[in-house]
């Protein structure tokens, strides 16, 4: 056999050895979603080992930077960030097409490479839809001349990089799209949640409502006749005892009238006649007969207006149960000569009205049951005012809220949507 065919069977077979190598090597690269960096380091690895250089890293390029996704050597720990500007990556991303420099100090206007190294080749890592995301860049200490086969075998690998890291983002934008998903529907759920508690809740007022108004109208006839009788007997002539046993009968059924007032109102269905309201306007005429009130006689109501001037969508009537409601509340609580302080504040499309009074503070357990049906700390009430009075702020799409202080005192805020 002659020398020129030797040669040619152990060209063949090197070759035939180095198909091996290249068929093995992506026959061993795996990968799974969220495993990205061990993929891309096998690359990394696989590139230096079968083309024979010294380094190489796999690159992710965004908006001028560079970030080493993976490397064959050691980096350190931390993250490798770096500009494109005047490097040799800079040059494969511009040109978006394989660059291979024999030696990157004898050619200088492809870039800057690494320090300690000559011979330079960068692969685009580019995605089915044909988008440069970054690059596999192979770096030798010695110049060298990269083959043809060289850089069509990087050129594979850079196929597979491009590949997984390409899905790996559309993997994360997926998983974020989920999370976002599933919040979304859980916000839904707890809305649709809500409106069905809150549209069973009016169908069980509703119904006690109903329930209620037969049960009142009942009881209210011939409790008439009884307040009847007995104030007719207040015309005839009785004993001292007899006298103050008509009195308390009197009371008793006065205060029961006024409790079956007090149910109605609760059980039925809040029905508002919305129209536009000034609340410094509103509180500027509602002062003028709530000063009148036996409970705000001998005490001082200062108000404090919103500046500017605010608006909200509100029922008349029904906010001026509310506020003098909670106003005779506060002066209640306070001695002969003490002020309440009535506040208006705007938080952003909120307006809070705040009635605060220096009373005796109210304990936190007893905070939480003040709004509860028939729960009441004064001895002769019936427990459905600030009942009745959430009702109205709920029905206004408000919230009634109440903080007591030892040093502070008691402050009722009225929460309401502004008309912008």
């Amino acid at each position: 056999m002659s020398k020129t065919s030797d040669d040619e069977m152990l060209l063949h077979n090197q070759n035939w050895q180095r198909e091996r190598q290249i068929i093995a090597r992506l026959s061993s690269l795996n990968y799974r979603t969220g495993e990205l960096s061990s993929y891309l380091h096998n690359i990394a690895c696989g590139v230096s080992e079968l083309i024979g250089v010294d380094w190489t890293v796999v690159t992710f390029c965004q908006e001028g930077f560079e970030t080493v996704l993976a490397s064959s050597l050691e980096m350190g720990e931390g993250e490798h960030v770096y500009s494109l500007h005047g490097l040799l990556t800079g040059t494969v991303i511009k040109i978006g097409h394989s660059l291979a420099v024999e030696d990157a100090q004898k050619y200088p206007e492809y870039g800057q490479a690494p320090e300690g190294y000559c011979a330079y080749l960068g692969i685009p890592l580019r995605t089915a839809e044909n988008e440069v995301i970054g690059t596999i860049c192979s770096f030798n200490h010695q110049s060298r001349d990269f083959t043809k086969e060289d850089i069509q075998i990087v050129e594979l690998f850079a196929e597979r990089a491009a590949t997984a890291i390409d899905n790996y983002h559309l993997y994360q934008q997926q998983c974020q799209f989920n999370h976002i998903l599933e919040a979304e529907v859980e916000k839904r759920t707890a809305e649709l949640q809500a409106a069905q508690a809150k549209l069973l809740e009016q169908e069980r007022l509703a119904a006690i409502g109903e329930f209620a108004a037969i049960i009142v109208h009942e009881i209210r006839n011939p409790l008439t006749t009884m307040l009847m009788g007995l104030k007719y007997f207040r015309k005839t002539i009785l004993t001292e005892s007899a006298q103050e046993r008509l009195t308390l009968a009197l009371s008793e059924a006065s205060r029961l009238e006024r409790l079956l007032s007090e149910i109605l109102l609760y059980a039925k269905p809040q029905v508002l006649q919305l129209c536009e309201l000034d609340v410094n306007e509103f509180i500027h005429d509602l002062l003028v007969c709530i000063r009148e009130m036996p409970e705000a006689l001998e005490r001082q109501i200062e108000f404090i207006p919103a500046s500017p001037t605010v608006k909200i969508l509100g029922d008349k009537d029904k906010l001026k149960q509310v506020f003098i409601n909670i106003v005779r509340n506060a002066c209640e609580a306070i001695a002969p000569g003490d002020i309440v302080k009535w506040k208006v504040d705007l938080h952003i499309d909120k307006v809070y009205i705040n009635i605060h009074n220096g009373g005796e503070p109210i304990p936190s357990e007893v905070i939480t049951k003040l709004s509860q049906p028939f729960f009441s700390t004064k001895p002769c009430g019936t427990g459905l005012g600030l009942a009745i009075t959430k009702r109205i702020v709920n029905a206004h799409g408000g919230k009634l809220l109440i903080s007591s202080d030892l040093l502070i005192g008691t402050t009722v805020s009225v929460q309401l949507s502004v008309v912008l």
